[in-house]
C-alpha cells in the first residue's frame, strides 16, 4: 500500500476567478482570498470548475497562481486544478503549477473527449508521473460525461502521489462502496456541498466547496464540529446551509455566486461567455439577507 499525503482536513474553497471589464481582476481576487482566510478556510482551491478554468489563458493561469500564492504567503494549502480534456495540456498544466508552489493538482476526468477506462488510467498516471506533488482525482459526472469507477481507483491506487478524490457524484450508494473499499488509501472530499454532512459520516476528510465563498466559517465549522463529535452542532449548520446552497446552484455555478458576491461587494457580477449573469439576483439578495438575519 502507498504512503499517503493528507493535504487538509476541513474546507478547501473554490475559488471563484473575478474579472473586471474582460481581465483578470487582481484587486478582488486579493479581497476574496483575504476573506477566506479571515472567514476560517482549511486550503483554497483556485482555478477549479467554480474559477471558470476553460476560459482562462495559460500567460493569466500563471498571473492567477502567483497571486494566490503571495497573498496566502503558506497560511494554507493552494490547490490548483489543472484538468483538461487533452492529456499533454494537463500533463503542461500540471507540471507549471508543481514549478509555481502548488501544494496539489486537482484533475478532472477527461470533458467531452469521453474515454475508457483503460484510457482514463493512462492519462492519470502520466500526469501523476510528471509532478511529484500530490494529485486530487476529480470526479464530477454531471460536467463530465463520465465516472471514476472502483476499478479505476484500484488500478491508480498504487500509484505514490495519487492521494485523494473530490467526490461529486450524487450517487451516495457508489460512493459508499468507494470509501468502504478505498478508505485509508484516498482522501474522499466532498464536492457537493449539500452531501458535506453525509460523506464526512463515511469518512470523508472535508469539502472542496463552492458555497464556501460566500459562507467560508460556516462550512469550515461544520467540517471541524463533525471531526470535534459535535454532530448536531454539524447536523444544524448543515441545515442551516441548506437554503443557500440549493440557491447557489439554481443555474450552473459559478454564476449565482458571482451575483452574491457582487452583493457582498467582494468582486463584479462578471463571468466569460458562455457564461451569463443571473436572472434570479432579487432571490440571491433576498436568501443571503435572509441567512444573515438568521
Amino acid at each position: 500500500m502507498k504512503t499517503k499525503t493528507e493535504i487538509f482536513t476541513g474546507m478547501a474553497t473554490a475559488l471563484v476567478t473575478p474579472f473586471s471589464s474582460g481581465r483578470v481582476d487582481y484587486e478582488a481576487y486579493g479581497r476574496l482570498i483575504e476573506y477566506q482566510l479571515n472567514g476560517g478556510a482549511d486550503a483554497l482551491c483556485v482555478l477549479g470548475t467554480t474559477g471558470e478554468s476553460a476560459t482562462v489563458s495559460l500567460r493569466e493561469r500563471k498571473s492567477i497562481i502567483a497571486c494566490a500564492k503571495e497573498r496566502v504567503n503558506k497560511k494554507v494549502p493552494i490547490l490548483v486544478g489543472t484538468g483538461s480534456n487533452y492529456t499533454e495540456r494537463t500533463l503542461k498544466m500540471t507540471v507549471e503549477a508543481e514549478k509555481m508552489g502548488a501544494d496539489a493538482c486537482l484533475v478532472v476526468t477527461p470533458y467531452y473527449n469521453k474515454t475508457s477506462e483503460d484510457g482514463l488510467i493512462k492519462h492519470y498516471k502520466k500526469v501523476a508521473g510528471s509532478v511529484d506533488i500530490p494529485i486530487i482525482l476529480y470526479d464530477v459526472p454531471s460536467r463530465t460525461g463520465m465516472k471514476i469507477s472502483r476499478s479505476v481507483l484500484r488500478a491508480l491506487s498504487e500509484v505514490e502521489n495519487i492521494v485523494a478524490i473530490k467526490q461529486a457524484n450524487p450517487d451516495l450508494t457508489e460512493v459508499g462502496k468507494q470509501m468502504a473499499e478505498f478508505y485509508g488509501r484516498y482522501d474522499f472530499y466532498s464536492g457537493n456541498d449539500e452531501l458535506t454532512l453525509p460523506l464526512l459520516s463515511l469518512g470523508a476528510r472535508g469539502v472542496i466547496s463552492a458555497v464556501g465563498n460566500i459562507i467560508p466559517n460556516e462550512i469550515s465549522t461544520l467540517c471541524h464540529a463533525f471531526f470535534a463529535n459535535d454532530i448536531s452542532k454539524a447536523r444544524r449548520l448543515q441545515h442551516s446551509v441548506a437554503p443557500l446552497v440549493e440557491e447557489m446552484f439554481a443555474e450552473v455555478s459559478p454564476i449565482p455566486l458571482k451575483c452574491a458576491l457582487s452583493k457582498m461587494g467582494l468582486c463584479k457580477n462578471e463571468l466569460r461567455l458562455p457564461l451569463a449573469p443571473s436572472t434570479r439576483e432579487k432571490e440571491i439578495e433576498r436568501i443571503i439577507l435572509d441567512f444573515i438575519k438568521n
